[in-house]
């Protein structure tokens, strides 16, 4: 695998971490393309690696090209370079399909990593989870092997499953981190300072970790205190946004709260209260 070219399509926040990895297992990175001359000249700068922007120049003789663009600039990229028919085309979205490069002979896969990069914030690689596909039994071998060099997180999901993954990851990444930015935005409207919040949100994410969600679930909705959420609910009230918000989400955790118990009635049951039982 050492012995593989291997062109990095990209230079945004993905490509920057996936390349110092690549680097780090002594994987032969061998050129950096991006259509920003800032961002190739930053990660060429950060990396050591030869990087353009000029398609024409891409090497197209490598053994494998790594697509770490958006989704609406994947086929409009590749369309844009030469590559000889034996390379492998890998891209790391995680939603489109494997057979995005539907034009292409020869061999395809995916490389889709699951996280939220940070150019300015570091993480160990290895410790990402790493979903793959590929089009054919060789290819798949290839990326197994490039996947597992990376990380020690490899699972093979086809492009169906890899979109529920996408999915849920923008559940609990995405939106999760808008309603950081709202609560941070209620706070600061109100001379108060987000800091406050990140003891709390810490403890959240580590409860996480050793119990379901379900079980971790705290807060006025979770325990049916109907008089917490009109009062929350008046406090928003001169914005209709967040207030819906507030709203749809407190329902739909009250409704997967687990209901109480309810005891039998020891009358409906055939019984008295007051009944001694003798035999």
């Amino acid at each position: 695998m050492q012995t593989k070219r291997i062109v990095l399509l990209g230079a945004g926040n993905v490509a920057h971490h996936l390349a110092a990895a690549l680097l780090k297992s002594g994987l032969n990175l061998c050129q950096i393309y991006s259509r920003s001359i800032e961002s190739a000249r930053e990660l060429g700068m950060k990396t050591g690696i030869t990087y353009t922007t000029d398609p024409n120049i891409v090497y197209p003789d490598a053994d494998i090209y790594i697509f770490c663009v958006s989704d609406d600039a994947l086929i409009s990229v590749y369309k844009s370079i030469r590559i000889h028919v034996g390379a492998l085309l890998l891209h790391t979205s995680g939603s489109m399909p494997l057979g995005i490069f539907d034009s292409w002979a020869g061999a395809v896969g995916v490389f889709y990593p699951l996280q939220t990069f940070s150019r300015k914030r570091d993480l160990d690689f290895s410790e990402v989870p790493l979903f793959i596909e590929a089009s054919d039994a060789k290819s798949r071998k290839v990326v197994q092997e490039l996947a597992e060099m990376l990380s020690h997180r490899v699972r093979e999901v086809d492009s169906e499953q890899r979109k529920i993954v996408h999915l849920s990851a923008v559940f609990a990444c995405n939106f999760v981190n808008y309603l950081y930015r709202t609560a941070g935005d209620v706070l600061e409207e109100n001379g108060l300072d987000f800091a406050l919040l990140r003891p709390l949100i810490l403890e959240t994410a580590h409860k996480v970790m050793l119990l379901s969600p379900e079980e971790a679930q705290t807060g006025p909705a979770r325990r049916g205190d109907d008089k917490i959420l009109a009062m929350h609910k008046g406090l928003l009230k001169k914005d209709k946004k967040r207030a819906e918000l507030y709203a749809l989400l407190s329902d739909l955790i009250k409704e997967g709260a687990p209901k109480p118990e309810t005891k039998e009635d020891p009358v409906e049951n055939g019984e008295h209260p007051l009944m001694l039982t003798l035999w």
